[in-house]
């Protein structure tokens, strides 16, 4: 018992000595590997500028970190990528590429970033009130984890919608067609 009491008091000490901002990093990315493991198909990770709203449909969650999108999104895609599960389906506002530099200063650089981080993989652009309405949805039923970042840019948000990692479109279409086959036969 005494050994057990020592042991948490050095661990408490120990997170003491751990500037705040560095235990926050660390427990946003452990939070975010652990719902990477518990997610699958139709669960949604969204990386969200500052001004993305709480939302209140009972699957979503909103994690406040400490860092700008794109440092958050590259931890993300990489975390996605290390999970063989799941592959995301990318969604930006269509507003995005509409937003001029001179109302929203530093957006030209982000737009950059964000298509090196991309990389291939490809994003459908929504309208931003027609997304939110897609989580608000999907948040009645499934879970979505939201981390809202620092970034003061309009319209920046990464939507990802996760899909199946190792069962394509193409597969399950043909797995339909099986189906609505052997059920005429019937």
């Amino acid at each position: 018992m005494k050994t057990a009491r020592l042991a948490c008091s050095i661990v408490a000490l120990a997170m003491l000595t751990v500037p705040a901002a560095a235990q926050q990093q660390h427990d946003w990315q452990s939070h975010l590997a652990d719902r990477l493991a518990q997610y699958g198909h139709r669960n949604w990770i969204v990386v969200a500028d500052a001004a993305y709203p709480v939302q209140t449909s009972p699957g979503i969650e909103t994690i406040v970190v400490d860092a700008e999108l794109p440092d958050v999104l590259e931890v993300v895609l990489y975390g996605i990528g290390k999970a063989k599960h799941v592959s995301p389906a990318i969604l930006l506002d269509a507003e995005l590429p509409l937003v001029e530099e001179r109302d929203a200063r530093g957006i030209t650089s982000y737009r950059t970033k964000l298509k090196k981080l991309l990389g291939k993989r490809e994003a459908q652009s929504l309208a931003h009130e027609q997304i939110i309405d897609k989580l608000d949805k999907a948040g009645d039923k499934f879970r979505v984890l939201i981390l809202k970042t620092n970034t003061l840019l309009p319209y920046s948000s990464v939507f990802m919608q996760l899909d199946c990692g190792y069962w394509d479109a193409s597969a399950e279409k043909r797995l339909r067609e099986k189906m609505a086959e052997a059920e005429k036969k019937q």
